[in-house]
C-alpha cells in the first residue's frame, strides 16, 4: 500500500505536466493561425491579397508599377504626359508610331538638326517605340497580340479616330476583357464632343483664361500646361484606380479625362468664387478696397490670392533691368504684426486702420506699395531669407534659368541630365511625385521604332519566320539604329 500511493501521487502530477506540454506546444500554433489568415484576407475587397511585407531594402523590390504593360497610341503632349508618368512609375510603356513618321512632335520646335526634339524627348522617357502601320493586315495582327498582352490602352486621338482604326470598345474587349481603354479628349459628352481642343482651347474652355490677367485686360492663358499636361496626370490616376479594380472585378473599363473638366477641376476656386458672389463682393480681390463693383461673374484678379489671404507681386532691387527681380508676398493675418516690424511700420499694429484684416481688405493697394517700397532695397533672396525667418510666407519669382541651375532640385531628381545618341545631353524634369519605395531612373526616349524587333520577338512571341514576313509585307517600315551610347 506504501508504494501505491508515492505511484498515485507521480501520476497525478503527470497529467497536469503533459498537459502542460501540450499547451506549449499548442501555444506557437495558434499565434501562427492569424498570421496565415492574414496573408489571405482580400485588401479592402479588392480581390488582391496582402503579401508578406518584403525584406528587401527600401527602393530595391522593383517599381511601383512593375508588371503593368501600357499599350501607348498617344502623341503631342497630354497623352504622352501620362505614359510618362506611368513609364516612371515602372509600367513597361510601348509607344506605338508611324512607320518613317512617328509623333508628330519629334520633328517640332527642333533646336538640333536631324535629332528627336526636347519636345519629344521631354514627353517620351522610359518608353520602348514599335514602328506599326495599324491600316495593313499584317499591321492590325500585330495589335491584336498587343491589345492581348497589355494592360491598358492610352490615346489621345480626335475624336472617333480609334474607331475608324478599327479598334472600337466592342472589338477591343473580346480580344482582352481585362483591357483598361484610357482616352484624353477635348470635351466630355455633350455639345462640343466632337470638337478638337488643343492646349489655349482647353484653358479657354475650362474657365482659366477668363479669370487669369488684369481686370482691365484682355483674357491671358497661363504658362503652366495645365489643358495638355494637366489633363494628362489626371488620367494617369484614372488608369491606376481602372487597374486597381480590376483586381477585384477581373474586367477592364474605359477611362475617359476631358480636356475642359481637367482645366475646370484645377480652377475649382474659381467656380467657389462665382457661387460667393450671389451673397456680396469678394472682399479679398483688391478691386473691392478700389470701390469698383462686381459684375455678374468671377473677374479677373491679377495676383490676387485665390485663397482668402490678401496677396501681390512686388517688385525687389534690380526690377529695372531684371524681368523676374520680384517676389509674391502675402498678408497672412496670423503674421501681420511680424510684417509691420519687418517693413518699419509697427505703428500698424495697433492703428484701427490697419490692425484687423477687415479694416485692411479696403487699403490692400496702399499697404502693397509700402511694402513694396521695402522690397524694393533688397533682392528677392533677400527679401525672401528675412520672410522666412519670421514665417512671413513669400515666394520669388524664380526664373527658368534659376531652376535650371538649382542644386537643390538636381538633388531631388526634379531636374535631370539625359544623354541622348544623337542630340547628346540635355534637362528635362524628372518625377515630380517622389514614392521611399519605389524609386524613379529617368531613362532616354526612344528612337523611332528602335524596340520593334525587341517587342515582336520578346514581348509578342513571334517567331523569326512570322516576323520575315511581318517586315515584308512593310507594317513595321524600317526600324532606326542607335549609334554606341557613351558611357557614363
Amino acid at each position: 500500500m506504501a508504494k501505491k500511493k508515492p505511484a498515485k501521487a507521480k501520476a497525478k502530477p503527470r497529467r497536469p505536466a503533459a498537459k502542460a506540454r501540450s499547451v506549449a506546444k499548442a501555444k506557437p500554433r495558434k499565434a501562427a493561425k492569424p498570421a496565415v489568415k492574414v496573408v489571405a484576407r482580400k485588401a479592402n475587397g479588392n480581390g488582391a491579397t496582402i503579401p508578406s511585407p518584403s525584406k528587401k531594402p527600401w527602393g530595391g523590390d522593383g517599381k511601383a508599377l512593375s508588371g503593368v504593360r501600357i499599350l501607348d497610341f498617344t502623341h503631342v503632349q497630354s497623352g504622352p504626359t501620362c505614359t510618362q508618368l506611368l513609364a516612371w512609375m515602372g509600367a513597361d510603356v510601348i509607344k506605338v508610331e508611324r512607320p518613317g513618321i512617328g509623333d508628330i512632335t519629334r520633328g517640332q520646335l527642333r533646336d538640333v538638326k536631324d535629332a528627336d526634339s526636347l519636345y519629344f524627348t521631354m514627353l517620351n522617357h522610359n518608353k520602348r517605340s514599335i514602328t506599326l502601320d495599324s491600316k495593313s493586315k499584317q499591321g492590325m495582327a500585330v495589335l491584336e497580340r498587343l491589345v492581348k498582352s497589355c494592360d491598358a490602352l492610352v490615346e489621345n486621338f480626335a475624336p472617333g479616330a480609334l474607331d475608324r482604326m478599327g479598334l472600337t470598345w466592342q472589338r477591343i474587349h473580346s480580344w482582352n476583357p481585362r483591357m483598361v481603354v484610357a482616352s484624353v479628349k477635348g470635351f466630355g459628352p455633350g455639345p462640343y464632343e466632337d470638337c478638337k481642343v488643343y492646349e489655349n482651347v482647353a484653358q479657354c474652355a475650362g474657365g482659366s483664361a477668363s479669370t487669369t490677367g488684369f481686370r482691365d485686360g484682355p483674357p491671358l492663358v497661363t504658362g503652366a500646361q495645365i489643358g495638355d499636361s494637366g489633363t494628362g496626370l489626371h488620367l494617369a490616376l484614372g488608369i491606376v484606380c481602372a487597374l486597381y479594380q480590376r483586381n477585384r472585378t477581373g474586367r477592364g473599363q474605359r477611362v475617359l479625362a476631358a480636356m475642359q473638366d481637367g482645366v475646370l477641376n484645377l480652377c475649382r476656386v474659381k467656380l467657389r468664387d462665382q457661387q460667393r458672389l450671389k451673397h456680396g463682393p469678394l472682399k479679398e480681390y483688391s478691386q473691392f478696397g478700389q470701390n469698383i463693383p462686381f459684375g455678374d461673374s468671377v473677374p479677373r484678379a491679377g495676383n490676387d490670392s485665390g485663397g482668402g489671404q490678401p496677396g501681390w507681386i512686388l517688385k525687389c532691387k534690380g526690377w529695372e533691368t531684371d524681368p523676374d527681380a520680384y517676389i509674391y508676398f502675402i498678408t497672412q493675418a496670423p503674421v501681420w504684426e511680424k510684417i509691420c516690424e519687418l517693413i518699419g511700420r509697427p505703428e500698424w499694429k495697433t492703428d484701427p486702420n490697419y490692425a484687423t484684416p477687415p479694416a485692411r481688405l479696403p487699403r490692400l493697394k496702399a499697404i502693397f506699395d509700402t511694402i513694396e517700397e521695402w522690397t524694393m532695397t533688397k533682392t528677392k533672396f533677400e527679401v525672401m531669407a528675412l520672410c522666412n525667418a519670421v514665417d512671413i510666407p513669400v515666394g520669388p519669382i524664380l526664373s527658368m534659368k534659376e531652376l535650371a541651375e538649382e542644386p537643390s532640385l538636381r538633388a531631388t531628381g526634379t531636374i535631370v541630365e539625359v544623354d541622348h545618341p544623337t542630340r547628346g545631353k540635355y534637362l528635362s524634369v524628372g518625377n515630380p511625385i517622389k514614392l521611399s519605395d519605389s524609386i524613379t531612373e529617368v531613362t532616354r526616349s526612344p528612337l523611332l521604332g528602335e524596340h520593334t524587333d525587341e517587342i515582336l520577338s520578346k514581348v509578342l512571341k513571334f517567331t523569326p519566320a512570322e516576323i520575315a514576313e511581318i517586315k515584308a509585307s512593310g507594317a513595321t517600315g524600317e526600324a532606326a539604329k542607335p549609334k554606341a551610347e557613351a558611357a557614363d
